[in-house]
């Protein structure tokens, strides 16, 4: 389990195709590896990997063929935001992550709001009925409040009057240490971003369909 909050960013050097998926070589940054060991979990742009090697300060990941498939930013060298698991003792600073990403979304805005910047994101509607304002969305790993959720486009708004049909979008808004700390200060309109919903989300939803059968 992980928290959303990003320990530091790291950057994907190498990506090795093997039987199955690929090798990464991961340069871990600030990230404290004292006490990171073979077999040891580590969110990765939001994905829960397995260390597999370790050598100095650079970090090992084996990814299947179906995580590359499912999510995005895994494949190529690039920087990555890098969480450890938690411990019983650590604080939950943002909400509880699991690393197993839902799926993925696009940056629809990236517009400025004083020194803040507001994200909006266009996900599948089979997704978006997770999202709720005021609830939790993990992006590329980081924990996130959720400002506003639209399920349609919006006339007259320039970037919700974008929205692919079939599409819902959530908007949220980063604060200058989230952009200086995460990779979101890099995002762009097109960019494709990892989506974990909310767990409490996912099983009460789970509930009320097995209430209604």
């Amino acid at each position: 389990m992980f928290s959303g909050m990003v320990a530091a960013v790291g950057r994907i050097e190498a990506v090795t195709p093997s039987a199955g998926g690929a090798r990464l070589r991961v340069a871990a940054g600030a990230l404290e590896l004292a006490d990171v060991a073979l077999g040891d979990s580590i969110a990765v742009n939001g994905c829960c990997l397995t260390v597999v090697a370790r050598e100095g300060e650079h970090l090992g990941f084996d990814v299947s063929a179906e995580t590359l498939r499912c999510t995005s930013g895994l494949d190529a060298p690039a920087p990555v935001n890098l969480e450890k698991s938690l411990r019983l003792a650590d604080r939950l600073g943002g909400h509880l992550v699991t690393g197993h990403v839902d799926g993925t979304g696009t940056v629809l805005g990236f517009e400025p709001l004083g020194d803040n910047r507001r994200l909006t994101v266009a996900l599948p509607r089979a997704l978006a009925r997770f999202v709720a304002p005021k609830g939790s969305v993990a992006v590329q790993g980081v924990s996130l409040t959720v400002n506003r959720v639209a399920d349609a486009a919006v006339a007259g708004d320039p970037v919700l009057a974008a929205l692919p049909p079939g599409h819902s979008a959530f908007q949220v808004n980063l604060i200058p240490h989230t952009l200086a700390v995460t990779t979101l200060g890099a995002l762009a309109p097109g960019a494709r971003v990892n989506l974990e919903v909310d767990l409490l989300a996912r099983y009460a939803a789970r509930f009320d369909e097995a209430s209604a059968a």
